[in-house]
């Protein structure tokens, strides 16, 4: 197969961290990810207003050891949004084994996908809510400190790149649920060309729990009409409910269950990574990103027509027949437009396809969803293992796909895989993996 010149460097994932929900602490390595997925268990729970959630939990303190560093004024500020974010990079360094305390990211990129910043609301309205002329100098310097780093999206970008003290690229990009795939695919082409050797990309997002339940409520509201009644059709026919536990493919699927944390990964050129002798998890083939051109930004797309032109374009001129798994973006719905894509796709072929979602064992996390997936696929991938739907006991009738239910992993070696992420209105992503040989 022919490179294409923006393709003139293999780019290699080398490194892998998390801050995620977990079985009584955080969710940090790749040991504590594969043991919660490979056996499909569910680290969401429910708050005590019977709202299924996945909250991790990172005392102030543990953060604190491993980040001994960071100066306290600066430190009492985070957000957790913050702390999610330097915690999986920090990991994602020490698995990648480059010392970044020693300076292995100096030159390195830093690219972070937010899909949304609603955690930024309680800064931003202390700060408004603030009487400048009531305070001392020590308050107005701790407000002035809290007011700039915690109250715009750039806010986990800026953390990351000072504590790695690096000099390359660094900037944010929002996609919805889609973030960290977008980022992925810059950190792609920014290593293809030569730009870039080494860059770190993080997707994290950690709702600002009194809004979310206050937009639950007004789902409730809506759908609680009959669809006569309602305004528009922005809202799907079946509820969406947020009161059990998301079963993905599952016959009881309908309900979503969202979730907070952070994914990075370390993508390096190929020639890089073997100079410094770095153990490769996978490669980043492609990847595409379309929209449906649906009538409004709530609308979604049930054939599945935009997401097999995302497929067709990550894939280039490989055939569908080499992707023998597929990590789907399943998050309590989104079946419909998986199935109708998927026949298209493969054909006759979808029967022996694997394609399942661990979205039930962290909760949906926004721009997470993509590193995620990424990680995922290739533990998987390492592993020769596919890993179970989480929560899925009852699949579909209609899946044209196995999507594994149960609680145990399925043999199986694979080099091609492909891994989905939508953005509310319309949008799907597929990025093309490959195991470290794979052409």
């Amino acid at each position: 197969m022919m490179r294409s010149v923006t393709d003139a460097r293999d780019v290699v994932v080398t490194g892998m961290g998390f801050c995620l929900p977990g079985l009584g602490r955080a969710t940090i390595t790749t040991q504590d990810v594969w043991e919660i997925v490979s056996q499909g268990k569910t680290a969401i729970s429910s708050r005590d207003d019977g709202v299924y959630y996945g909250s991790v939990d990172l005392p102030v303190e543990t953060f604190s050891e491993y980040f001994p560093e960071i100066p306290g004024i600066f430190a009492a500020h985070f957000t957790d949004t913050h702390r999610f974010g330097l915690m999986s990079f920090l990991e994602a360094c020490t698995d990648a084994k480059l010392d970044v305390r020693a300076g292995a990211l100096t030159n390195a990129g830093i690219l972070v996908g937010r899909g949304g910043v609603d955690t930024n609301i309680a800064g931003y309205l202390k700060v408004l809510n603030t009487e400048i002329g009531d305070l001392n100098i020590i308050e107005a310097t701790s407000l002035f400190i809290e007011s700039s780093i915690a109250v715009t999206s750039s806010d986990v970008a800026l953390a990351q790149s000072a504590f790695a003290r690096t000099t390359g690229p660094c900037y944010t990009a929002n996609a919805g649920c889609s973030s960290s795939s977008v980022q992925i695919n810059n950190a792609r082409l920014l290593i293809n060309s030569g730009a870039s050797d080494v860059i770190a990309v993080t997707g994290v997002d950690n709702f600002y729990y009194p809004l979310l339940k206050k937009v639950f409520d007004l789902v409730k509201m809506v759908q609680g009409q009959d669809a006569d009644a309602r305004p528009t059709n922005a809202l799907p026919d079946e509820p969406i409910e947020f009161d059990r536990l998301m079963r993905p493919y599952d016959q009881r699927q309908g309900c979503v269950n969202y979730g907070e944390g952070s994914v990075s990964l370390i993508l390096e050129s190929r020639e890089h990574a073997e100079r410094r002798g770095a153990a490769i998890y996978g490669q980043v083939l492609g990847q595409a990103i379309t929209r449906d051109g649906l009538p409004h930004p709530l609308a979604s797309d049930q054939d599945g027509g935009g997401l097999v032109a995302a497929v067709r374009q990550a894939l280039g001129d490989r055939p569908i027949e080499q992707v023998r798994y597929v990590h789907g973006g399943s998050d309590g719905g989104m079946a419909q437009q998986e199935a109708a894509a998927i026949r298209t796709l493969f054909g006759a072929g979808a029967a022996d396809l694997l394609m399942t979602s661990q979205e039930g064992s962290f909760g949906h996390n926004g721009a997470p969803t993509g590193a995620l997936g990424v990680a995922l696929t290739l533990l998987m991938m390492q592993n020769r293992m596919v890993c179970p739907t989480a929560n899925c006991e009852r699949p579909l009738d209609f899946l044209p796909f196995d999507p594994v239910p149960g609680f145990q992993s399925v043999p199986m070696a694979f080099d091609h895989a492909l891994s989905f992420t939508y953005q509310l209105g319309g949008v799907q992503s597929a990025i093309l993996l490959g195991s470290p040989d794979a052409l």
